[in-house]
């Protein structure tokens, strides 16, 4: 790795002041790693009113901000002349939006996409797609649907278990589909 994207909306940690911004900035200059935070572009808590319904992020309207796609365009020039890791602050990629949103939408553009896991192991994104058909009890392989179809309806209904739900907000009534 040779850069770090830091795509918190609030780069800070409760637990782990060493992961706050500044000092993770500073970590990472004397390891010679770059790091560009872009969680104003690839956060999940917008500042945009657009991308809300019932005070609950709904990443289908985060995905089609401009700033959102500002930030994609960020990552996919970074690659180019990077080695680039997101950080965020989950352990799984599935409860995370660095998967279910970022990821989401550089999958395909970026070259090979590993998350890493709690215990240091690298999960492709293609095993960790598998693990969300699993999670939402979908499967793949029922023709009624493409396999690609079947993964956009995981993110989907993953995207709305997990978003961030501002004060007063209420969780989606239906499921996503």
């Amino acid at each position: 790795m040779t850069a770090v994207a830091d795509v918190r909306s609030d780069p800070v940690s409760r637990y782990c002041p060493q992961y706050d911004r500044e000092p993770l900035a500073a970590a990472s200059k004397a390891e010679g790693i770059r790091y560009v935070y872009l969680g104003r572009e690839l956060g999940a808590r917008r500042e945009e009113p657009e991308c809300y319904a019932g005070g609950v992020a709904r990443y289908d309207l985060i995905a089609r901000a401009p700033l959102f796609r500002q930030g994609l365009d960020r990552v996919r020039r970074g690659v180019e002349a990077h080695r680039v890791a997101l950080l965020c602050a989950e352990k799984d990629p599935l409860v995370c939006h660095r998967m279910i949103l970022v990821c989401r939408h550089l999958r395909g553009d970026v070259g090979p996409i590993a998350h890493i896991r709690e215990d240091g192991s690298a999960e492709s994104h293609a095993d960790a797609e598998a693990r969300l058909l699993a999670l939402c009890k979908l499967d793949a392989d029922d023709p009624s649907l493409t396999r690609t179809e079947w993964v956009e309806r995981a993110y989907n209904m993953q995207a709305a278990r997990i978003a961030y739900m501002a004060a007063g907000g209420s969780p989606p009534a239906v499921e996503v589909r």
